[in-house]
């Protein structure tokens, strides 16, 4: 019997969309504890000179940096939970980018300005949030490291439908039991030489 195998294809072990996710998530984290330390907690949303790395920071902004690096780190344990991490981290950026073109006066109109600067976004904040909307866009895409795999339940059919084969025995029809010659048991036993024992 032909034995044929389909190949599985899966990921193998640990992703580099997973790594970049981790580390991340671990600098976010860093970068908003830091800013707590810059700012406090006192004028949660309003305008700060405190900077992180030449960035203004206010507490409101720093508890989104340690919020999303604590639930990119939850997200990290899974090479598609990663992805989602870095769509998330995409959007989140990309809105903050475009909100901070409106705040700064690059886009002419800006249709939430009723709603202010509430995160204390300026220039240099547009050009991280760029680069970490991209950043999220290529931990969403980058390439999966994958192995092939055969199925253990299919060898497992293969060899149970091989044992089931090796021992039906199908019954023979009742002319294919006579000898070939044609002739019966008793003319076999009349051919007998002489002198032998029936």
């Amino acid at each position: 019997m032909a034995r044929v195998q389909r190949a599985r294809i899966r990921t193998a072990g640990l992703q580099p969309a997973q790594v970049l996710a981790g580390l991340s998530s671990l600098a976010f984290l860093v970068f908003g504890i830091v800013g707590f330390t810059r700012t406090g907690f006192a004028d949660f949303a309003g305008r700060s000179d405190a900077t992180v790395l030449g960035f203004s920071v206010n507490p409101l902004y720093n508890l989104g940096f340690v919020l999303l690096g604590a639930i990119g780190l939850l997200l990290t344990f899974g090479s598609g939970r990663s992805r989602v991490f870095g769509f998330l981290t995409f959007v989140a950026f990309g809105v903050l980018f475009v909100w901070g073109l409106m705040i700064t006066g690059t886009v002419s109109t800006n249709p939430v300005s009723q709603a202010g600067n509430p995160f204390n976004l300026n220039g240099p904040d547009n050009w991280l949030h760029l680069g970490l909307a991209a950043l999220g866009l290529v931990i969403a895409f980058l390439p999966a490291r994958h192995k092939v795999l055969l199925p253990e339940d299919e060898e497992e059919t293969v060899v149970a439908e091989r044992a089931d084969s090796a021992t039906a025995v199908e019954p023979l029809p009742d002319d294919s039991r006579r000898p070939k010659h044609g002739k019966g048991p008793t003319v076999a036993r009349e051919e007998r030489p002489p002198g032998l024992a029936h």
